[in-house]
C-alpha cells in the first residue's frame, strides 16, 4: 500500500507541474510586444471655451496588468480624426487578467472650420459639431 501512495504522490506532483507549465506558457512573453489597444467606448467632450477645446475620453481594456499604453497618435484629414492607441508589453511572465484603462486625449481642433467631425479611435467611432470656426477673429 505504501508503494501505491508514493506512486500516486509522484503522479499528482507531475500532473501539478505540467498544469503549472501549461498555465505559464499562456502568461509568458519572450519578446516585447507592441499592439493596438482594445477600445470599447469613446466619449467626446466639448469644453466651454473659446477657442473651443475638444477632449476625447477613450476607455477599454489591456490583456494583462503588464501591458501599458505605449503611444497615442492622431491624424486629421477632411473632417475625420483618426486616433490610434498602441500598447507595449515587456518580456516576462504576467498574470492573465484584463486591466481597464481610460485615456483623456485633447484633439487638435484649433483653426478648424465649423462643421461635423468624425472621430475614430481603434475602430470605435463618434462625431462632434463645431458650431463656428474655431479661430480667434483678427
Amino acid at each position: 500500500m505504501n508503494k501505491i501512495n508514493k506512486v500516486n504522490k509522484k503522479i499528482l506532483l507531475l500532473s501539478s507541474f505540467l498544469l503549472l507549465m501549461i498555465l505559464m506558457v499562456g502568461c509568458l512573453t519572450l519578446v516585447p510586444v507592441i499592439d493596438i489597444a482594445t477600445v470599447e467606448e469613446i466619449d467626446i467632450m466639448i469644453l466651454e471655451s473659446f477657442p473651443v477645446q475638444v477632449h476625447l475620453v477613450a476607455s477599454g481594456y489591456l490583456p494583462d496588468p503588464c501591458t501599458k499604453i505605449h503611444q497615442i497618435t492622431q491624424e486629421m484629414e477632411d473632417y475625420h480624426f483618426s486616433v490610434t492607441i498602441t500598447t507595449y508589453r515587456s518580456p516576462g511572465v504576467c498574470i492573465q487578467i484584463i486591466a481597464p484603462f481610460e485615456e483623456i486625449i485633447p484633439l487638435e481642433v484649433y483653426g478648424l472650420p465649423a462643421g461635423t467631425y468624425m472621430v475614430e479611435v481603434n475602430e470605435v467611432q463618434g462625431t462632434f459639431d463645431l458650431e463656428i470656426d474655431n479661430i480667434f477673429p483678427i
